[in-house]
């Protein structure tokens, strides 16, 4: 059960049948920022047994049969997108960091070397399924006006002592694209996060200003991914670079869970620290929106059917 149950005192509401999750003040704030951070959602003893089951995947990776795809949002690199990462909706897939190399070579640990295990954790993994398709999860989706959340895209994101890869500013929506606009992350620190081991930091209010200038789609013609502009469908090179005075640093404990806007603009810095920082995150998309063929994840990958075969949170 979430730690937040006894911080935030449940209180149901008997006109839906609901406990209230989030007060009126954290859902105000949510709404003004795109971003909003409630410390205490998982106990210790959660975070500590999903921890553990992070390290039991590292452990067990097959490099015999590994393709050994790099995952990078970096700028100056081409986005990952071979046939590993594209058909990993529903499946648990590992993606290596890409300093964990030297001319080709592993020069790292395998547990030293993974960026993220994704992209289908909730479907086949107990420990993560146990914290994503739950009742707080369902009545938080309520007090956010969803009719019919559905929780994709799950995945342990890792960002490794040294190497942790910059993440640069994005929104979620550029990848999960809805019509209308109906993405909401729900990612938990499971380690403390801060300055030095590469937080979270986000735009407040970013979403009420920016529509979504680009979606993440795969690219039938020449195969992999692309960025589109989201009206034409044309190849775009556009992208957000606020300033980085702009940004708030989302300095947290472990157990906080954050909640993030699908317009908000956020981001995270390398990890040059010698300190790990991870993280389990999924998504939630409203099942009455119309999620199209061109987006990269499809769940089944080969046979694109909206959002009729994402779980369902309730």
């Amino acid at each position: 059960m979430s730690a937040i149950t006894e911080k935030m005192g449940k209180k149901k509401d008997k006109t839906f049948d609901l406990f209230i999750m989030l007060t009126e003040e954290q859902l105000a704030q949510f709404h003004r920022d795109g971003c909003l951070a409630i410390e205490n959602y998982l106990d210790a003893d959660t975070v500590a047994s999903l921890n553990k089951e992070i390290a039991t995947l590292l452990n067990n990776i097959d490099l015999k049969s590994h393709p050994l795809t790099k995952f990078t949002t970096h700028e100056d690199e081409q986005h990952v997108g071979n046939d590993y990462f594209i058909n990993s909706s529903d499946k648990i897939r590992f993606f290596f960091e890409v300093d964990a190399f030297e001319d080709g070579e592993l020069t790292k640990p395998v547990p030293r070397a993974i960026n993220k295990i994704g992209h289908g954790l909730h479907l086949h993994n107990q420990a993560f399924r146990n914290v994503t398709l739950t009742k707080d999860v369902a009545d938080i989706c309520r007090q956010l006006e969803f009719k019919d959340p559905r929780a994709l895209q799950s995945m342990v994101i890792i960002k490794q002592p040294e190497i942790g890869g910059k993440v640069p500013s994005h929104q979620d929506g550029e990848f999960l694209y809805t019509e209308p606009q109906s993405c909401i992350g729900f990612w938990f620190a499971l380690e403390k996060c801060t300055l030095s081991n590469g937080c979270l930091s986000f735009v407040p209010g970013s979403h009420k200003k920016n529509g979504i200038i680009r979606r993440f789609v795969k690219d039938f013609e020449n195969g992999g991914t692309k960025f589109v502009d989201p009206v034409s469908l044309r190849d775009t090179t556009a992208c957000f670079d606020p300033s980085d005075s702009d940004f708030v640093n989302v300095e947290i404990p472990a157990g906080t869970l954050v909640l993030i806007h699908n317009r908000v603009l956020h981001k995270s810095e390398k990890n040059l620290s010698q300190l790990s920082r991870n993280a389990y995150t999924f998504h939630v998309i409203d099942g009455t929106a119309k999620y199209d063929e061109l987006n990269w994840l499809q769940m089944p990958p080969e046979r694109p059917q909206g959002a009729a075969n994402v779980p369902r949170v309730y």
